[in-house]
């Protein structure tokens, strides 16, 4: 059993930048792929970003392109998300995930989330 653990969410204004991680107990990470998605008020959980063992990473460019980077610290079980330059539609409970597939299309694990709000 994987248990994920989400940080690093808060109230900021349009064009701040916030770090997110998700550290995970029990088992490693080994080489699962591992990220996040989010959901927004009233919208479906939409992929947002993953990243394999080595290091390749995946993002949904039409939200975030250019804005957001993943990474990821085998060695201390946790995946980061930095996201830059925020706008108010990046507003939602962010989710961490353990899985497989570049896009994280099946899921094993899922964190409780972490909120994030954007004030325009």
């Amino acid at each position: 059993q994987v248990h994920l653990v989400e940080s690093g969410g808060g109230l900021v204004q349009t064009g701040d930048s916030l770090r997110l991680s998700c550290a995970a107990s029990g088992p490693t990470f080994g080489t699962y792929v591992v990220g996040w998605f989010r959901q927004a008020p009233g919208k479906e959980r939409e992929f947002v970003a993953a990243i394999t063992w080595s290091g390749g990473s995946t993002y949904n460019t039409n939200s975030v392109k250019g804005r957001f980077s993943i990474s990821r610290d085998n060695a201390k079980n946790t995946v980061y998300l930095q996201m830059n330059s925020l706008k108010p539609e990046d507003t939602a409970v962010y989710y961490c995930a353990l899985g497989a597939n570049d896009r994280l299309s099946v899921v094993y694990y899922w964190g409780e989330g972490t909120l994030v709000t954007v004030s325009s």
